[in-house]
């Protein structure tokens, strides 16, 4: 089954699931590529689709061994069908049942998965004074999702129909383990912030108000620190003691670096 068609559906506020896919796509040159960033509230989503030679590749981010609750929210809006294959990406700690878990959405919402990944991305909570996964993907984690496509591609080919994919399994138990998110967002240098808003425009939940001193939403914030990220200068900071610590946890304890695992 030749693929003529890829579609690249993620939920990715710092931009790691999104590189890591876009490298998937290019070991597709003959194929049309199609992107749906659902990162933002209000995004716009597929057509509904089923044909054979469309590849649907879903990708997330993990967040304490899981999915953003914000992901799979709205991934369930996605309605399709056909071949599809599922990509994590997590901070060099452990992807623990995030894999499985959009696996399994992705056949809940009509697809059939033929492979699965879970990368290496700079956690979140990674800064210069303490590194987490710092810089990746770096090149070869995106040489790696390159040769996963093309694992992928030979796969595809070797398919008479999806009515025909082999069985396979990806790591992860059900129930999936608990994980209740963070309620501790970042703060504001007054003496820094320039009102530029861009905080406002790429929070994924919408938690950030355009009022004095850029106030957040606790409930809302998912602490994804793309406002830390992205803000021009260095006004949006994570002060909180918590996340320092677990920074520094992470920086101790999962310093050896991983390297992406597929499952084709």
């Amino acid at each position: 089954m030749n693929i003529n068609s890829v579609r690249l559906i993620y939920f990715s506020p710092t931009h790691t699931t999104k590189r890591v896919l876009e490298a998937i796509a290019r070991s597709f040159p003959e194929a049309a590529v199609e992107q749906y960033d659902l990162t933002l509230p209000g995004a716009r989503l597929p057509e509904e689709t089923a044909g054979e030679g469309v590849l649907t590749i879903f990708g997330a981010p993990v967040y304490g061994g899981r999915l953003p609750a914000q992901a799979r929210e709205r991934l369930r809006l996605v309605r399709g069908g056909g071949m599809a294959v599922v990509v994590v990406l997590y901070g060099n700690r452990e992807f623990e049942d995030a894999l499985l878990e959009l696996w399994d959405l992705a056949q809940e919402l009509g697809y059939i998965p033929i492979a699965g990944g879970a990368f290496i991305g700079e956690h979140s909570f990674s800064t210069p004074e303490v590194p987490v996964a710092a810089g990746r993907p770096d090149t070869a984690d995106l040489e790696a999702a390159a040769e996963f496509g093309r694992r992928i591609g030979k796969k595809a080919r070797r398919l008479t129909g999806l009515d025909l994919v082999p069985s396979l399994e990806v790591p992860g138990d059900s129930p999936y383990r608990e994980w209740k998110g963070l309620s501790i967002p970042p703060e504001t240098d007054a003496s820094l912030c320039i009102r530029c808003g861009t905080c406002v425009r790429i929070c994924p939940t919408a938690a950030i108000s355009s009022g004095v001193g850029m106030p957040t939403d606790l409930v809302a914030c998912i602490a994804c620190c793309a406002c830390v990220r992205e803000c021009p200068t260095g006004a949006r900071v994570m002060r909180d003691e918590r996340i320092r610590e677990k920074a520094v946890w992470l920086n101790e304890k999962c310093a050896e670096r991983k390297e992406p695992q597929t499952f084709v």
